[in-house]
């Protein structure tokens, strides 16, 4: 028998386009059913390259991050903590992000990493591919900025890790309730 599933969507910031070189710098998360219920936290940088791209990006600093960021085993441990907290007994915490093929290449290597495990398994669920699948759109046509007229009010991503993960979570929403 299935457990229960609690969805979280994640949303993260980093140095650069991939774990192996680029440092992750932040991670935002909150339930999808309740985006008040929030996780945020910036980490100390664990390697010194970066893009100028993604911090422009995110308006993220390394100097300033590795003075005031959480070094990335307490990081990812607080993560961890938070999904089990919000996550009932018997349900399966489910990543779900926007282009979740990015947030959870960093996630899931931080988390093998640093703790050893990773609390969401070895899957997320793909917001793009979900939007693609249920409207019949070419992937093209699956971008935030397509998505967000038709959904978000027009908003647009700030590339702030939390805000951006609330705003995700509600677009997934508005998705799950053309199911009903």
């Amino acid at each position: 028998m299935a457990h229960p599933e609690t969805y979280i969507c994640v949303d993260v910031e980093t140095a650069g386009p991939y774990p192996g070189q680029y440092a992750l710098l932040s991670i935002g998360a909150c339930l999808v059913e309740d985006e008040r219920r929030t996780f945020y936290i910036e980490l100390q940088p664990d390697r010194p390259e970066s893009t100028s791209d993604a911090l422009a990006i995110s308006g993220l600093s390394l100097d300033v991050l590795k003075e005031s960021g959480i070094p990335p085993r307490e990081a990812l441990a607080a993560f961890a903590d938070w999904v089990q907290k919000v996550v009932p007994n018997g349900h399966t915490p489910v990543f779900v992000a926007f282009n979740a093929a990015f947030d959870w290449m960093f996630v899931n290597d931080y988390f093998h990493r640093y703790l050893g495990y990773n609390p969401f398994g070895h899957s997320a669920l793909d917001i793009k591919a979900y939007f693609m699948g249920q409207m019949g759109v070419s992937w093209m046509e699956t971008s935030m900025k397509h998505i967000s007229t038709q959904l978000l009010e027009e908003r647009h991503l700030s590339h702030n890790a939390l805000r951006d993960a609330q705003d995700q979570a509600e677009v997934f929403r508005h998705m799950l309730s053309k199911e009903k």
